[in-house]
């Protein structure tokens, strides 16, 4: 790509394909094809291969995204009236959905991705945000305060892969109430 700004249409087609990309792999899973992806898109396989010149770069773009977007949800509760529960719901939410993100983790992994290079402009800014949820409910007493980030994302892998290998939804439920539980002052 040459140093030039992407063109506001270039700019509204990537967005859109991210967009679409996230929903056709979180619901098809991430063998979908580059030309779902195109067709639920409503654009050419050439547009996304200007964009991503691999499935695999569009995947990391997805999974790079997705972490922006729960950063900025992270940073969007960090005035919230009541740190506790936005804290609670934040982790609750990030549980929820780290089925899909793992499956993109996996697929980069298997394609020889390093990762942790991949997600590194988003880490930063996603422990920022979280570590200010976590400092916010702790301040209020909602959390204990011997639990540190490093504590804290060990926990958020663990109900994570939890929440992955038990299918009932009512299950899940109540696991993640009880890690939930163990957080709490």
């Amino acid at each position: 790509m040459s140093g030039r700004p992407m063109r506001a249409d270039a700019r509204r087609n990537r967005a859109r394909l991210l967009e679409v990309a996230d929903e056709v792999f979180a619901e098809r899973g991430t063998g979908a094809s580059t030309e779902e992806i195109a067709r639920a898109a409503g654009v050419g396989i050439g547009t996304v291969f200007r964009h991503f010149p691999t499935k695999e770069a569009l995947l990391e773009a997805v999974l790079v995204a997705r972490l922006h977007r729960i950063a900025a949800d992270a940073q969007a509760l960090r005035d919230a009236d009541d740190p506790g529960g936005a804290f609670f719901g934040f982790l609750t939410g990030m549980v929820e959905t780290a089925a899909t993100k793992t499956a993109y983790t996996d697929a980069l992994a298997a394609a020889g991705i390093d990762v942790g290079d991949a997600i590194a402009p988003v880490r930063a800014e996603l422990r920022s945000a979280l570590g200010e949820l976590l400092d916010r409910a702790q301040r209020a007493g909602a959390v204990r305060t011997d639990i540190g980030l490093p504590e804290l994302f060990a926990l958020l892998v663990g109900m994570s892969r939890a929440a992955e290998h038990t299918p009932d939804r009512t299950v899940q439920a109540r696991t993640l109430a009880v890690l939930l539980d163990g957080l709490r002052a």
